[in-house]
């Protein structure tokens, strides 16, 4: 393929219609099958119909796949930014398209059994729901990511795939479906930094579990391997590593891990 092509941006209908694309899944970023499953998302294909390369992103989050020399490094959207999923086949055409590209090391959990009951402490759990809105809004800005794979805070709060530990009537930790796929469902969790180191964040995450694993799915989690708070949470919860994974960094700063239970960007 030769030229300046830009890629087709697919209708909802038409996006459906790749989902064997995304399977079968494995645990880790489930981009392609998110975008499906909730709507909150964009898909981008080099030609349509029969399309050889399809990049998925919800929320700054992307998959690449399909075949890399069907496309030119000058056929990828020139203002992406954000964390890229890709096989190794299309570091090449990464590195051309993007020379800033740099790589952020990732390890992918699951957990195979339901997680221990987490001792009850000074909050009260549970789902959260429309009615928390307000909630999510208010979280403080280095929260605010906790919801944007659905959206912002009223996709997560209508998605029935989020749980919140409250502190005197306030949200202080959430966690969440981040992306949701048909057999496994990749979690995200967020503490308030005023509320960290109470064991907010197990206990959000495992009261999500049980959702999860009723819902008839695995959950998994994925972290940077110098998160040792975030790795510790994964092993209180019975988590154990599946693989260890990179994704390719563009247009933005690589996190920092911080001394406190983040997962996922």
């Amino acid at each position: 393929m030769s030229g300046t092509v830009d890629m087709i941006a697919l209708t909802p209908k038409q996006t459906a219609t790749l989902k064997n694309w995304f399977l079968p899944e494995q645990p880790g970023p489930l981009i392609g099958s998110h975008l499906i499953g909730s709507g909150h998302g964009a898909c981008l294909v080099d030609r349509w119909p029969e399309p050889q390369v399809v990049l998925v992103e919800t929320a700054g989050n992307y998959t690449l796949l399909g075949d890399p020399q069907a496309i030119t490094p000058a056929g990828l959207p020139p203002d992406l930014k954000g964390f890229v999923d890709a096989p190794d086949s299309f570091v090449p055409l990464l590195k051309l398209a993007y020379p800033e590209v740099r790589t952020w090391p990732r390890v992918v959990f699951v957990q195979p059994d339901y997680p221990d009951p987490v001792a009850a402490g000074d909050y009260s759990l549970r789902r959260l729901t429309p009615a928390d809105v307000p909630h999510l809004a208010g979280l403080e800005p280095e929260s605010a990511w906790i919801s944007k794979t659905w959206g912002g805070p009223q996709g997560l709060a209508a998605s029935g795939c989020g749980w919140g530990a409250f502190v005197a009537d306030q949200l202080a930790s959430v966690a969440c479906t981040f992306f949701l796929g048909q057999t496994y469902e990749d979690i995200g969790v967020v503490t308030e930094p005023e509320f960290r180191g109470r064991g907010l964040s197990p206990a959000c995450v495992g009261a999500l579990c049980h959702d999860i694993r009723a819902r008839g799915h695995q959950p998994t989690w994925t972290t940077s391997p110098d998160n040792l708070a975030s790795i510790r949470v994964a092993e209180k919860l019975g988590f154990v590593v599946q693989r260890r994974s990179r994704l390719y960094v563009i247009g933005i700063a690589i996190p920092e891990s911080a001394d406190s239970p983040t997962n996922e960007p």
